[in-house]
């Protein structure tokens, strides 16, 4: 019965005209463009593209952070971010012992002389460059890991990649998840206690064990670190675990109880970029990730079966946009053509066809009763003209009234709507008409017998469940002969 529905809700997300305004706002992008500018014939790197850390503390008086005891931590992060986006360009010294030098990259001028996309471009590369870093080992004691050749000896770090590359997707793709639902956490922070635990309690666990909850505290701990490199790139709006919670150094926090401020254990919210960007490894990963909009300028059968999974609020938004700026009447008979058929998710189709066509209002009506006699439409039209008032409106025949029945059944199914509205269909329709299941088993519908089959599931009425039962084995067994 269900039809393919995208694998998230879509998203609402701004234009790309503000949303690269944002990108360029974002500190640590605005501090990689201001240093790239800066960058000249003076300007001196180390063999792997470092800033010499002579060229430090002017690099921290460019970003006017002279005064701050971080500042040079902030302009070597800001420098290195400039090279990875290409905004600056690096040459190596002409000796191995010769500082390089570097300037300007070629992707600085897409900073002011770029579209909206190019600059997107541009922000994406560098959430990249620091999901890279945040996924990276955290290194308290360089010397302890260092070989005898100096290197790092990367066993030692006992670091897997993939591994925390994989757990930090999965820790985003749940927040962009809580932040597109329906009931969701919406434009609100989450607490980071949640957001750990969504990653680390297994979803059929009642009581977290004293082991369980020890990994949610080293995963906060080391989401609290991920998140304070993800802030500057403009992908979060992120409060810092309450360092007062560290009663001794070292110490990990517990994850809170009920009675206590849940806020000091950090709270995290997705930024509107910070939703493009996730949303956009989502999509180079292969993963369905709609958007309000996506549709708009694609036919009706492409808009009619990608609302099928959307919230009834969005479905709204993004059928509104599709009918914004077509003509009415030619878009109300390109709707009526794409709902016909008799795949699975036709019913569906049809039921969003009714609402859609709901939104062009009086000047879809010749498109309407062009089909009061098409077997798949009829019941959709005389309906949609009863409810404009249409005292015209030919009574339909009786196999037309249990067709639409079962259709409007089949649809809602698909739709995995309300179970209480539901019931109260199907109650209200056999209630209406005496003899329902006996002309029901008989309608040459697809679905005949899998909504007579749900009616004897969901039936409060023991002999009327029966009844559907029943008729549900007539409809199998007239299909199958």
């Amino acid at each position: 019965m269900s039809a393919d529905h995208p694998t998230l809700p879509p998203v609402r997300l701004p234009a790309d005209a503000e949303l690269a305004r944002d990108a360029l706002a974002a500190p640590l992008l605005a501090r990689a463009v201001r240093l790239a500018r800066w960058a000249g014939p003076e300007t001196r790197v180390d063999a792997g593209g470092e800033l010499a850390d002579e060229q430090l503390p002017e690099a921290a008086g460019v970003l006017g952070l002279a005064d701050d005891e971080d500042g040079e931590t902030w302009a070597g992060d800001a420098w290195r971010l400039a090279v990875d986006t290409g905004l600056v360009a690096v040459e190596d010294g002409e000796a191995e012992d010769l500082p390089g030098r570097a300037g300007p990259g070629e992707n600085l001028a897409l900073v002011t002389g770029g579209s909206p996309q190019d600059v997107l471009g541009l922000w994406l590369d560098g959430f990249d460059a620091v999901f890279a870093d945040a996924a990276a080992p955290v290194i308290d004691d360089l010397d302890a890991i260092l070989g005898e050749d100096g290197e790092i000896d990367v066993e030692a770090l006992d670091w897997d990649p993939e591994a925390e590359a994989e757990f930090l997707e999965g820790v985003l793709g749940n927040l962009y998840l809580l932040t597109v639902s329906e009931g969701g956490a919406g434009d609100g922070p989450v607490p980071l206690p949640a957001l750990a635990a969504s990653m680390v309690v297994p979803d059929d666990m009642g009581e977290p064990t004293d082991d369980v909850l020890e990994q949610v505290s080293d995963a906060m701990m080391r989401l609290d670190e991920q998140f304070r490199l993800l802030e500057p790139i403009g992908l979060v709006e992120y409060q810092p675990v309450d360092e007062a919670l560290m009663a001794e150094e070292g110490e990990e926090p517990a994850p809170p109880v009920d009675d206590e401020d849940v806020t000091r254990y950090g709270m995290v919210r997705l930024t509107p970029l910070g939703l493009y960007g996730i949303r956009a490894r989502m999509l180079e990963a292969g993963l369905d990730a709609p958007a309000v909009g996506d549709l708009t300028e694609k036919g009706a059968d492409a808009l009619l079966d990608g609302i099928a999974g959307y919230p009834e609020a969005a479905a709204r938004e993004e059928t509104a946009a599709w009918l914004a700026g077509r003509d009415a009447l030619a878009a109300a008979r390109e709707l009526l053509h794409a709902a016909r058929g008799s795949d699975a998710g036709s019913p569906l189709r049809r039921l969003h066809c009714q609402q859609t066509l709901s939104l062009v209002g009086a000047e879809a009506e010749p498109a309407v009763r062009e089909v009061l006699d098409d077997a798949e439409l009829g019941g959709l039209a005389r309906v949609w003209l009863a409810e404009r008032g249409a005292t015209d409106v030919p009574a339909p025949p009786e196999s037309m009234i249990f067709w639409l029945a079962i259709d409007t059944i089949a649809a809602q199914l698909s739709s995995a709507g309300d179970l209480q509205e539901l019931q109260e269909l199907i109650e209200g329709l056999t209630g209406r008409h005496s003899g329902f299941f006996e002309a029901a088993w008989r309608v040459e519908h697809p679905a005949t017998a899998e909504v007579l089959e749900a009616m004897g599931r969901l039936h409060r009425d023991k002999a009327a469940a029966k009844d559907a039962r029943k008729a549900a084995f007539k409809a199998r067994s007239r299909a199958g002969s």
